[in-house]
């Protein structure tokens, strides 16, 4: 039964290390240029095959990798809403995970934002049909509701919030603002919300 659990936890540490080498290898040189090859020697094992023993093909590595990262952030986003009552209280905090995943996880922030992730799952569905955009939606629904947010359609609403927000992240990780995230999110919160705070 021990060498059972050590077995699983040896696996699933290794399928962790393709996807991390893969989410290097992904946002650095971009999906269509990285190769099984590249991501073997980005993990460091010898061959191919222990790729293919956890993913069938680079895509599901992708896919595999997408969906990690959308159900980590709408986690996060529910365990936001738990902490804080008010709909701007709530997007805060989402806004405060975001620019500190920019500094701290630029890998995911890059896999998320910049890199066109239909053209290599076309499957997948669009970032905003996905739990976590959903869930922000509704928040700014409920910021309508208790007249927080002006009397917006909450989807134009999420569009010009995270319009400022993602526009600023995505200049970040460019390299376009060469300062840490967490030095532009005073004043790109304050920019944000006002596009959407009833006045």
């Amino acid at each position: 039964m021990d060498q059972e659990i050590e077995n699983i936890q040896i696996k699933s540490e290794v399928q962790d290390e393709i996807l991390l080498a893969a989410l290097k290898l992904f946002v650095e040189k971009g999906y269509f240029n990285t190769s099984l090859i590249d991501i073997k020697d980005g993990v460091g094992i010898k061959n191919t095959g222990i790729i293919y023993q956890h993913f069938k093909t680079k895509q599901m590595i992708a896919s595999q990798l997408y969906a990690n990262i959308l159900n980590s952030l709408s986690i996060s986003i529910d365990e936001i809403r738990c902490k804080n009552e008010k709909p701007s209280e709530q997007l805060r905090g989402i806004v405060d995970l975001l620019f500190k995943l920019t500094d701290e996880a630029p890998d995911v922030m890059r896999f998320l934002l910049i890199l066109n992730v239909n053209e290599f799952l076309p499957e997948a569905k669009p970032l905003h049909e996905t739990a976590a955009i959903i869930k922000i939606i509704r928040i700014i629904e409920a910021g309508i509701k208790v007249g927080e947010i002006r009397n917006i359609t909450p989807q134009l609403g999420y569009t010009h919030f995270f319009g400022v927000i993602d526009n600023t992240l995505r200049l970040v990780l460019a390299g376009f603002l060469d300062r840490k995230a967490d030095s532009y999110q005073p004043q790109t919160w304050l920019t944000a919300w006002n596009t959407i705070v009833k006045k």
